[in-house]
């Protein structure tokens, strides 16, 4: 078990691009073209198959200066309400998407409250935020840092891709006129670098497997650790359990879990005959999370196309889900969560990876939402043990100081204590 609390230094010492003090990103943020401070030094011991994030940097960030959090297998924030545990997450999730390849006004379509308070616009009004991650894998640590600006109007102003010791890409906004931005990437062929333009809207990681042909060993350094960060970032599934949703029978379909679980019938309806191994897990842990007796878990065909999900008491009688309270429902989606994998959960899985080489980072803000003490026990204990086998990590939010303090008595939980700092989550609903 691990407690800490997180990081800080100047926006000027954070690493990654860097605005003028007191204002957003701007031309002048650009990454610079020596490594950057803190980039990865040549790795000397195994790193993991599966890539994944091992920390967040929030640079400038809502109301996160200067914070660096480094992400454990189990990593839980703790801290009172608008202490920025839900925006550490949601930093998180926008890091995933723009690895998915999506724009930018899809990520942030409410960019101004990304960007701190404390920011004054520069002379041309611009102002911004600042995030990063690192992800560890094959290719040992790549850092991943981006300055975002967010008015007068929203594009990446300045990027940077960085391994061993080396800027693997980085951009910068050159010309503010035109939507593009100049990037530089690594060769080491006849000419030590390329250059070139970007879109100004993308994550131009995401984009390098498309530009870079991998010709000499730099361009291969360059494509190995953009899809290392790539495949890291897309391995996240944010899960936030709706139980109003989860009542209501499901249509069958895919079998692929909603984020927030509305289908979890039909996914039930699915996994109960795929794995019988993963499945009785399952049972077990819906036995001990809620009350009464638990012979099963199954979902009842209803003769329309849908299906509902019930729990078998044992002796012929079955409960349906419909009438499980929030808290229980809750507890027995992330169970379901933690059971399973990138192939059962609408995750962004990246089909070019072989699955034994995918794993899966689940996102979860309020995990500790109408759950009483013994059901977040039971589900940290169930997350650990799915943990340590390497398929599983779990990054959570919690508010409660009582479930806070039961994580820190769970061996191998990482608890950031953002105590009773202000963060301020201003996420716009969805």
């Amino acid at each position: 078990m691990t407690v800490s609390s997180p990081s800080t230094s100047h926006p000027s010492t954070a690493g990654g691009p860097r605005p003028r003090p007191g204002s957003g990103p701007g031309p002048d943020a650009a990454p610079r073209t020596d490594p950057a401070p803190g980039s990865a030094a040549p790795a000397t011991a195994a790193h993991p198959d599966r890539p994944r994030l091992v920390e967040l940097r929030l640079s400038a960030f809502a109301g996160h200066r200067g914070a660096v959090f480094p992400l454990e297998p189990l990593t839980f924030f703790a801290g009172r309400s608008g202490s920025g545990k839900s925006t550490a997450l949601w930093a998180c999730e926008a890091l995933a998407r723009l690895g998915g390849g999506e724009e930018l006004g899809e990520v942030f379509p409410e960019p101004l409250a990304c960007v701190p308070q404390w920011a004054r616009p520069d002379a041309q009004r611009r102002r911004g935020f600042r995030i990063g991650c690192t992800a560890d894998g094959p290719e040992g640590p790549v850092r991943l840092d981006v300055a975002v600006q967010a008015e007068p109007e929203l594009r990446v102003v300045g990027e940077r891709l960085s391994g061993s010791g080396r800027v693997l890409l980085e951009t910068a906004l050159r010309d503010p006129s035109r939507p593009v931005v100049q990037a530089a990437w690594h060769t080491a062929g006849s000419s030590p670098v390329t250059r070139g333009p970007l879109p100004d809207d993308r994550l131009g990681t995401a984009l390098m497997p498309l530009r870079v042909s991998g010709r000499t060993d730099g361009q291969r350094r360059v494509l190995a650790a953009a899809e290392q960060m790539v495949v890291a970032l897309r391995s996240l599934f944010p899960c936030d359990p709706r139980p109003g949703r989860m009542r209501a029978p499901a249509p069958l379909g895919t079998g692929r879990l909603l984020r927030g679980c509305d289908n979890l019938a039909e996914v039930l309806w699915r996994t109960r005959t795929e794995c019988g191994r993963r499945h009785a897990q399952l049972v077990a842990a819906v036995h001990a999370g809620c009350a009464g007796p638990v012979a099963d878990v199954l979902a009842e065909p209803l003769g329309d196309g849908t299906v509902r999900a019930v729990l078998d008491r044992g002796d012929g009688m079955r409960t349906p889900l419909a009438m499980l309270g929030d808290g229980e429902l809750r507890y027995l989606a992330l169970a379901l969560v933690l059971l399973t994998g990138p192939g059962v959960l609408e995750v962004d899985a990246v089909d070019e990876v072989p699955a034994a080489l995918q794993g899966l980072t689940v996102l979860a803000d309020g995990f500790d939402c109408a759950l009483d003490a013994r059901q977040t026990g039971e589900l940290v204990r169930l997350a650990a043990r799915m943990g340590r086998r390497g398929h599983i990590r779990l990054v959570g939010a919690v508010s409660d100081a009582s479930a806070a303090a039961g994580l820190r008595e769970v061996p191998g939980v990482s608890v950031v204590d953002l105590g009773g700092r202000r963060g301020g989550s201003r996420r716009p609903l969805s």
